[in-house]
């Protein structure tokens, strides 16, 4: 049975330092049709369980506790009965939004999860949020990047709890090793490749924040 990568896009808010904007995010589902994983939960359940279907979700990975990612990870999961995992380091972010609901797992650099006969391996790449990770699927050829690196260059960094110049460090050192022809699917946007970002490393460091 194939593994496939399915895809929605959700829209809704993303809030933080008491400014709030609109934001239209990538929901990423990894599975076959039995079995599935889901990268972030968004703003829309429904939306996200109409592209699960009748699959068995495994997990609801949260790339990083933004609340445009996580939002309905908590609804996610009592509608799927599936864990939602998080890396440790991003629970002050995911407090804000689900105070008194913690995750049910925690993510951790070089954790491997299989799903339907394929690996995701969590890169741990801090910056645009001190727990932010990435999901390698080597095997797929496909980088989940989240936040961390978009087409044209490093996530934000101009909030609480992000910082550039880790960002651009987790970058260098956890993604741009990566064959060139690893597809990077983002949080937001379009897709991309490790090779197309790594041709404009150097304008970034001198683009600064």
């Amino acid at each position: 049975m194939p593994v496939r990568i399915d895809h929605t896009v959700t829209s809704g808010t993303f809030s933080l330092d008491g400014q709030t904007f609109d934001v239209d995010n990538n929901v990423w589902v990894i599975g076959d049709d039995t079995e599935c994983v889901v990268l972030d939960a968004p703003h829309d359940v429904d939306a996200i369980r109409t592209v699960i279907g009748d699959r068995t979700v495994q997990a609801i990975i949260a790339t990083h506790a933004h609340d445009d990612h996580v939002r309905m990870a908590p609804a996610l999961a009592d509608a799927t009965g599936a864990p939602v995992l998080l890396h440790p380091a991003d629970r002050v972010l995911w407090d804000q939004v689900h105070p008194g609901r913690p995750p049910e797992g925690e993510l951790a650099d070089g954790q491997r999860i299989a799903v339907a006969g394929v690996t995701l391996q969590v890169l741990h790449t801090p910056g645009h949020s001190p727990g932010a990770c990435c999901l390698y699927a080597a095997d797929l050829g496909v980088v989940f990047t989240g936040d961390t690196l978009f087409a044209g260059g490093p996530g934000a960094t101009g909030r609480s709890y992000s910082d550039f110049g880790t960002i651009v460090t987790s970058i260098q050192e956890r993604l741009l090793g990566l064959p060139a022809a690893t597809v990077v699917h983002t949080g937001h946007g379009d897709s991309t490749t490790v090779g197309a970002e790594a041709s404009q490393l150097d304008e970034w460091l001198a683009r600064g924040h």
